[in-house]
């Protein structure tokens, strides 16, 4: 799901993760029974996460999209970093951030990274039920 701006016609995508969030829960909300609450809000980690990251660590967004199939979401965020995400080690336990990689890996069916010319797509397919 991406939006149009109808006076240039150029493709926005989401500015925030709240703006991706927005996206993400109207999609859900128009194309099939809506998922449990538990389900929604596993859904809207994993798609701040994907795109917090893609702001803070990959030089900004440069494609969003979100698929809904059966039973199932595929959230796609592409960025201009060729690097593969990671997480480090933390040094000091005070030292914020470090949990948003593992916790779409951990909250989504299948997390695929596909490098391009121009930087990455990852795209997490989180389940709906």
């Amino acid at each position: 799901m991406t939006t149009q701006d109808t006076m240039t016609g150029h493709t926005r995508w989401p500015a925030t993760a709240a703006a991706a969030r927005d996206q993400v829960r109207h999609l859900l909300a128009t194309t099939g029974p809506p998922p449990p609450e538990t389900v929604l809000n596993d859904i809207l980690l994993v798609t701040s996460e994907l795109v917090t990251n893609a702001l803070r660590h990959g030089g900004g967004i440069t494609a969003f999209d979100a698929v809904r199939e059966a039973d199932a979401l595929h959230i796609s965020v592409s960025d201009r970093s060729p690097t593969p995400p990671g997480t480090l080690p933390r040094r000091h336990p005070a030292t914020p951030g470090g949990y948003g990689w593992p916790l779409i890996r951990q909250l989504s069916a299948r997390v695929t990274v596909e490098p391009s010319a121009d930087g990455k797509t990852i795209t997490a397919v989180v389940r709906t039920r």
